[in-house]
Formats: C-alpha cells, structure tokens, sequence
C-alpha cells in the first residue's frame, strides 16, 4: 500500500495550493479518506474527511477556506487550499482507513506546506 502526497510549497499568505494524494495497493473506494496536519511542537489534527456517502467534513479552521474532494477513478484525493494563513503552516497528511474496520489505516509520508507572513 502506498499513499504519496504531492503540491506542498511555500506560499505568501492569501494564496493558494492544491495538495493531491495517490493512493495504491488498495481498494481505494471502501477507505474513508482524510487529511490531517502536524506544525511543530503541535499534535497532528483531523483537516478534512470524505464521508462514505461523499459528504466532507472540516475542521473549523479551515471551513470555508479548504475543499477536499476525491477521484475514485484516479485512486487520488485533493485538497484545495485558499486563503491560506500562517497558522495553515505544516506538514499534511494523507490517510485511507478501511470503512469495515477503522484499525486498518494507513498514512502517506507528508508534504510541507509553508504559509509566509
């Protein structure tokens, strides 16, 4: 199984990034896809879900601002990142858990993303 992130960058504040994630070696539409984030000295945190029925959820940080969306076609997720802040600054993950079993999981190994004041 294999997740790789990719779109990370260094960005002013106001801008915006696209982060994508290939998933591989899974049945990529019976996992429920998300994104997180770790900044330094903080725990990571949930960004934003793709429920099973294809509604997302974000965190309210974010809301309003990032949209995840998936392509089961492509095996791939993205999220669209706008107005980004520096407080948006981190290291995002990709993860796929299974939706029969959530200890089946899996993460990609992250891209930075940098937000300049």
């Amino acid at each position: 199984v294999q997740l790789v992130e990719s779109g990370g960058g260094l960005v002013q504040t106001g801008g915006s990034l696209r982060l994508s994630c290939v998933v591989s070696g899974l049945s990529f539409n019976r996992y429920r896809m998300s994104w997180y984030r770790q900044a330094p000295g903080k725990e990571r945190e949930s960004v934003a879900t793709i429920f099973d029925g294809g509604s997302a959820g974000y965190a309210d940080s974010v809301k309003g601002r990032f949209t995840m969306s998936r392509e089961n076609a492509n095996n791939t997720v993205y999220l669209q990142m706008n107005s980004l802040k520096p407080e948006d600054t981190a290291v995002y993950y990709c993860h796929a858990r299974w939706i029969f079993n959530p200890s089946n999981n899996y993460w990609g190994p992250g891209t930075q993303v940098t937000v300049s004041s």
